[in-house]
Formats: C-alpha cells, sequence, structure tokens
C-alpha cells in the first residue's frame, strides 16, 4: 500500500477507500483546499535538496533541462504515492536561490556539478524563474530554498580547503566565514519574505508548506572522522560544530520564523533527522562521496533513504492541514 493511503488509515479514511465506500471523486475533495473536487494542483519549487541531483537519488526525471531533478526526490516519491489525487509541476533545480524562485531565470548546470565535472549535455538554457509555475489555480506550494543564498557550496569547499591545509586543527573555516555570516542571514531574511509574499500574491487560493534543511552535522561533531571522503572530508571538528550551530540552524530558524510569519507550514526535517546525520551509521545524508569505488558524488546532499523520510514528513503536512 502506498504511504499516502497508509497515512489515510492513521485518519479512518483507507478503511472505507479500501471498503468501496468513498468514491476518488471524495477522496479528491478531502485532499484539496476547501474541499473542493479534482485533482490537488500541487507545485514544487526548491533547490538540490529538492531536485535530488545526487546519483544515490535515481536517474534523472525526463526532459532533462540541467535541474538535475531525480525519480527519488521527495516530490517525485509523493507524486507516485499520491496518483491521480494530485498533479504535480515539479520544477526544483539544482543550484536554485530564492531569486531563482521568485524574481530572475536560472542557467541549470547539470550533472554532476562542478567543480566535479562537466554535465556531457551542458551547456543548458537558462530556466525561467520557478515562479512561473504557480498560477491563482494552484492549490499547493512546496517549497525547499535558502542554502545556496548563504552560500552552502562555497562554504563546505572552503572548509575542506581550509581543513586541510591545517591538518584538521582549529577552526580555519569559522575564523574567514563567520563575520560574514549575519549579512548574509540578514539578506536572506528579506529575500525569504519576499519571496513568500510574490508566491502568495500568484496563488492568493494556495497553502504553502516550507521545507526546512536536514540535520547534516551530527551534535557530537567527533563522531565525524577527519579525511574520510564518505563524509566531510577534510573538515575539521571545530569546524564541522560551527557549521552546525551557527549555519544549518539559523538558516532553519529563519525558514520557520519567516514561514510563521505568513501563515505557512513548516515542514522541520532537522529535528526529525536527529541521529541520521551524515556522519551517524543509519545516515540520511551521505558526505562528500556517496561511494568510493565507483566514484560517486554527493557533495553532502540526502540519499535515496532522506528523499523518503522527506516525503513522509511532507505527506504528514498536506494531509495534516
Amino acid at each position: 500500500m502506498p504511504r499516502f493511503l497508509s497515512r489515510l488509515a492513521v485518519a479512518g479514511t483507507a478503511t472505507a477507500l479500501a471498503a468501496g465506500l468513498i468514491t476518488p471523486t471524495t477522496a479528491q475533495a478531502a485532499a484539496r483546499p476547501g474541499g473542493r473536487a479534482g485533482a490537488l494542483r500541487w507545485t514544487a519549487l526548491g533547490d538540490s535538496y529538492t531536485a535530488g541531483v545526487i546519483e544515490a537519488t535515481g536517474d534523472e526525471t525526463e526532459p532533462r533541462d540541467g535541474c538535475a531533478r531525480t525519480v527519488e526526490s521527495y516530490p517525485e516519491i509523493i507524486r507516485r504515492d499520491l496518483g491521480s489525487l494530485v498533479t504535480l509541476r515539479n520544477v526544483s533545480c539544482s543550484g536554485a536561490t530564492t531569486d531563482a524562485v521568485d524574481a530572475h531565470a536560472q542557467s541549470p548546470l547539470g550533472r554532476p556539478l562542478p567543480p566535479l565535472g562537466t554535465d556531457p549535455n551542458a551547456p543548458y538554457p537558462p530556466v525561467p524563474p520557478q515562479i512561473d509555475a504557480v498560477d491563482p489555480a494552484t492549490d499547493l506550494v512546496t517549497v525547499g530554498i535558502g542554502g545556496n543564498d548563504l552560500g552552502f557550496a562555497e562554504i563546505l569547499k572552503g572548509c575542506i580547503e581550509l581543513g586541510a591545509v591545517h591538518l584538521g586543527q582549529g577552526t580555519p573555516c569559522k575564523d574567514k566565514f563567520d563575520a560574514g555570516l549575519p549579512d548574509r542571514l540578514a539578506r536572506l531574511r528579506n529575500d525569504y519574505d519576499r519571496m513568500l509574499t510574490a508566491l502568495h500574491a500568484k496563488a492568493p487560493s494556495a497553502r504553502v508548506l516550507t521545507v526546512g534543511y536536514p540535520h547534516l552535522v551530527p551534535e557530537d561533531a567527533a563522531l565525524c572522522q577527519y579525511g574520510n571522503p564518505l563524509q566531510f572530508g577534510t573538515f575539521t571538528t571545530g569546524d564541522l560544530a560551527w557549521a552546525r550551530t551557527a549555519l544549518v540552524e539559523p538558516l532553519n530558524a529563519l525558514i520557520a520564523r519567516g514561514s510563521a510569519a505568513h501563515g505557512d507550514t513548516f515542514v522541520d526535517l532537522y529535528r526529525a533527522g536527529a541521529g541520521h546525520s551524515v556522519c551517524d551509521a543509519d545516515h540520511w545524508l551521505d558526505g562528500v562521496l556517496t561511494s568510493i569505488l565507483p566514484l560517486e558524488y554527493a557533495v553532502v546532499h540526502p540519499n535515496a533513504t532522506g528523499q523518503a523520510h522527506t516525503a513522509a514528513l511532507v505527506e504528514d503536512a498536506v494531509l495534516g492541514g
């Protein structure tokens, strides 16, 4: 039974479905705002944490446009779970920022992500702002964005390089980036508010679910092995602790506060992912690499297990709304 139907069972609805007492039209109406009949019109927006991107989340969906959406990303998992109950427009895109959601076209880089290599089908034409896939008839918008605004990729690369130079000692990455983070967070706070304002203006009747970022670094950063490419490579322990408390946790708090200010629902991946960081045995994210042989890059992204858990949380938020 698809996960969606198991959740309906919790609400007492799947039993009736199984007995043939509820027609598909009734079930569809129950899933839509205001109980309106018909499939839920859903648009999924976001960056690589939504799109999937890495090989550990399966093949790319077709048609390929350079955004590297994959078949085991959470929007595609939910699309399969809900079937005819939804019509999904998934326009998430690797490398996206809030600006790429609500303001300007994006030039996608494809897969794998530079500097790891060049997608053989690159260069790709620009893709329009993701908000173009939202209209007044949209019932549901999910959006997972913000990491690229803060410079996730830049900081990841810098921490790995500086950690190697300093042989795993100290906090060289914190020393380089910490002073600039308050300004980055302040800009993102304004940009996130602008983006949500634009989404509500474009689809005034839609529910908006904002999706946070997962538990990348364990509470005890010493669990991570220095030099392990399946984890954080040459990040120092001190820089990992800093990245958790100064980067990922403030980002999630910013998204949660911004969502509340607009009356939107925040899907908290961070709390649910405790004990499942890159460095935990049961990890829902892969590190710099997914595997060494064969060589598969992950650049610290959710794997298929992580995407499945995100799908379950997002489904719960949809059904609980």
